[in-house]
C-alpha cells in the first residue's frame, strides 16, 4: 500500500469503517509502512546567505564552524559543549593527549585516537594530521588549497609544520612558544586525505594545480570528515544535508537525528516566518519582535551568557578619527546599552569589556564602559567635537550573518545614540562573507572603502581569539583579525608573557593585565555581548545551549 493509498483509506474513501477495524486499519499502515516514513529530520534556517564552505575549513564565520564545520568533521581538540551551567573547556577530540616539550617549547606532540575512520572508510592517522596541516601551510603541497588559508592559518598563526612520529603520534612545531595552540587546533578539522586523491585522480585539468583546485570543488560537493555527520547532498545557496555516522568514534555523540537540513536564510523576518509556518524546526538570531509570539505558539527559545563580543573595530591607520583616545572613550561611554537591550527582547547582555568582571581576564581597567552622555560629551568637546561640528565617521557593516545578531537595526540604534555626543555615522552595508574577507585584508587596504570601523562580532572563548588577534603587531592583516593595525611595544610583550606562561595561574595573570590595558585604550566600542538566542520546535529534544558560540547537534532528538 502506498502512502497516497493509506491517506485515500484515512479518508473513508475505500468504504465505511467501524471505529475498531479504522484502528486496525491505521495501525497496520503504520507497522508496514517504510522505515524512511519514521526518519528523524532536523531542519534548520541559518543567519547565512549561503552555506558555509563544507570541505574542511567552513568560511561565513563561526556559523560554518558550528553547521559544516563540528557535525561533518572533528579537530585534534574539541570544545566540551555538553553543559549550560559552566564555560566550555577544551577536551580531546581527535587527539587524547597533547604535551609541550620541556626542552623546546615550540614542539608539541600530540597523541592520536586509534580506529576512528573517515566517512570514505579510510583511516585516521598520523599521516591523516600532516595532510591536513600541509593542505593550508605548504604551498609546495600537491594538495595545497590557498582558499582555506585564510580562515585557518589567521585563527592559529604560529603554527608551521607537522610530522609524523608514528600512525598515532604527531609533533606539531610552533613559530614560538604558544601555550595557545591546543585552543586554536579546534579550528583545523581533518579531512580525507584517501578521499582527496580519489577526487584528485578523477579530476580534469591539464597541469597538477588545476586538478587540485578540481579536486577541492568535487571534494566540497563530496565531503569526508570523521564528524557524527556525513554529507548526502549539497545545492549551494540553496541547501545542505547530513546524515547520522551510525559508526562515529564517540558514543555518546552518535546521532539520534537520522537526517539534517540546513538553509541559508538571512533575513530575520523570513526565519521567523518559516519556524511559525512549520517549514523548519529551528532558527538563529529570531526576529526579537516576534518572542512573544514565538512562545504563544509553543516554541522554545534557547539562550545563554557567551564568550560573543559585538562590537565596532576601530582603525589606526594614519587620518582615523579613533587616533585620539578621549574620541574612543566618548563613543563607549555614549552608546544607550540599556536601550539596545529593549530594543532586542532582553537577548543580549551589557558589556564592561571584551570579558566580564570576575572573569580570570578581567584585570580591573582603569575606564568603566558605562552609560553618560555627559562625560561623553566633554571629552568630545576636548577634543574639538560639537553639535554644530560633528565628527564624521564611516563604518562597515553587514545586514546579516554569523554571530552579527540584528546588525541593521542595532547599527542604527547605535548611530542615533552616538548623534548626541556629536558622531555623525555613516554606514557602508556590504554582504556578510565579503565583509568577512575584508576584516583579514584590513583599514589600509582598498575594500575598507574609507570605513573607520568594522563591525564583525567574534568569539573570546580562548586568549588569541579574545584579545592576541587585535592587539599585536604580529597580526596586522593579512595574517590575522587586527583590521585596524592597533598594537605597539607595550602590547607585544604582555602578548608575550600570556603565551609562553604554560601553567593556568600565570597566564591568566598576564592575561588579566592585558585586558585591562585594551579596555583602557579601547580599541573597540564595545556594544554587546550576544546571547545566542535561537528558537527551535517543541518537538526537538535534548537541547544543551552552552556557554559557547557553537552548540552540538549530534546530541539531540526529535519526538
Amino acid at each position: 500500500m502506498t502512502v497516497g493509498d493509506r491517506k485515500t483509506q484515512r479518508r473513508g474513501v475505500l468504504g465505511p469503517l467501524s471505529a475498531a477495524a479504522l484502528v486496525a486499519t491505521l495501525a497496520a499502515a503504520l507497522w508496514s509502512a517504510p522505515v524512511a516514513a519514521q526518519e528523524k529530520v532536523l531542519r534548520i534556517a541559518m543567519t547565512a546567505a549561503d552555506i558555509p564552505r563544507t570541505l574542511g575549513q567552513p568560511d561565513q564565520g563561526f556559523e560554518g564552524n558550528r553547521f559544516t564545520g563540528i557535525p561533518m568533521y572533528d579537530a585534534l581538540t574539541h570544545w566540551d559543549l555538553s553543559r549550560s551551567d559552566g564555560p566550555s573547556v577544551l577536551i580531546p577530540g581527535l587527539a587524547t593527549s597533547w604535551a609541550v616539550d620541556a626542552k623546546d617549547r615550540t614542539k608539541w606532540v600530540f597523541r592520536l585516537r586509534s580506529g576512528v575512520r573517515f566517512h570514505d572508510g579510510s583511516p585516521f592517522n598520523a599521516d591523516a594530521v600532516v595532510w591536513n596541516v600541509r593542505k593550508v601551510l605548504d604551498k609546495e603541497a600537491p594538495h595545497f588549497d590557498a582558499s582555506q588559508v585564510g580562515v585557518t592559518a589567521s585563527r592559529m598563526p604560529t603554527l608551521r609544520s607537522a610530522r609524523k612520529i608514528d600512525d598515532l603520534t604527531v609533533e606539531l612545531t610552533t613559530s614560538e612558544p604558544d601555550s595557545f595552540l591546543p585552543l586554536n587546533l579546534t579550528n583545523l578539522f581533518m579531512a580525507s586525505p584517501a578521499h582527496w586523491q580519489a577526487k584528485f585522480d578523477a579530476a580534469p585539468g591539464a597541469t597538477p594545480a588545476d586538478k587540485a583546485r578540481a579536486a577541492w570543488t568535487a571534494f566540497a560537493a563530496d565531503a569526508s570528515g570523521t564528524g557524527p555527520f556525513r554529507m548526502t547532498r549539497f545545492v549551494p545557496r540553496e541547501r545542505l544535508e547530513v546524515a547520522a555516522n551510525r559508526n562515529y568514534w564517540d558514543p555518546r555523540r552518535v546521532p539520534k537525528i537520522d537526517r539534517v537540513v540546513m538553509l541559508p536564510m538571512p533575513e530575520a523576518n523570513a526565519r521567523t516566518a518559516a519556524l511559525l509556518s512549520g517549514q523548519v524546526d529551528w532558527i538563529e538570531a529570531p526576529a526579537p519582535d516576534a518572542m512573544a509570539q514565538i512562545r504563544s505558539r509553543g516554541f522554545t527559545i534557547y539562550s545563554n551568557a557567551q564568550p560573543h563580543v559585538w562590537p565596532w573595530q576601530l582603525s589606526f591607520a594614519e587620518g582615523s578619527p579613533w587616533l585620539n583616545r578621549d574620541v574612543r572613550h566618548a563613543a563607549n561611554l555614549c552608546v544607550d546599552r540599556e536601550g539596545l537591550v529593549k530594543l532586542l527582547g532582553g537577548m543580549m547582555s551589557i558589556p564592561k569589556g571584551t570579558v566580564p568582571p570576575g572573569h580570570p581576564w578581567w584585570g580591573n581597567p582603569k575606564f568603566d564602559i558605562r552609560y553618560d552622555v555627559k562625560a561623553a560629551q566633554a571629552l568630545m568637546q576636548k577634543a574639538g567635537f560639537s553639535a554644530a561640528k560633528p565628527l564624521k565617521v564611516k563604518v562597515q557593516i553587514s545586514a546579516s550573518g554569523s554571530g552579527q545578531m540584528q546588525p541593521l537595526p542595532m547599527n542604527e540604534f547605535v548611530q542615533q545614540s552616538l548623534k548626541q555626543c556629536f558622531f555623525d555615522v555613516e554606514f557602508d552595508v556590504i554582504e556578510w562573507n565579503t565583509l568577512f574577507t575584508n576584516w583579514r585584508i584590513g583599514a589600509r587596504d582598498p575594500s575598507a572603502r574609507g570605513a573607520h570601523a568594522i563591525n564583525v562580532s567574534f568569539a573570546a572563548m580562548d586568549p588569541f581569539f579574545a584579545m592576541v588577534r587585535f592587539t599585536s603587531t604580529k597580526t596586522f592583516p593579512p595574517v590575522s583579525n587586527n583590521w585596524g593595525f592597533f598594537g605597539n611595544a607595550e602590547f607585544d610583550k604582555l602578548i608575550e608573557e600570556a603565551r609562553t606562561s604554560f601553567e593556568d595561574k600565570a597566564r591568566d595573570a598576564a592575561l588579566a593585565r592585558l585586558h585591562a590595558r585594551i579596555v583602557e585604550e579601547a580599541p573597540f566600542i564595545w556594544i554587546a555581548h550576544d546571547v545566542g538566542p535561537r528558537a527551535m520546535s517543541a518537538r526537538v529534544t535534548g537541547v544543551v545551549q552552552p556557554r559557547s558560540w557553537f552548540i552540538d547537534i549530534a546530541t539531540m532528538d526529535m519526538k
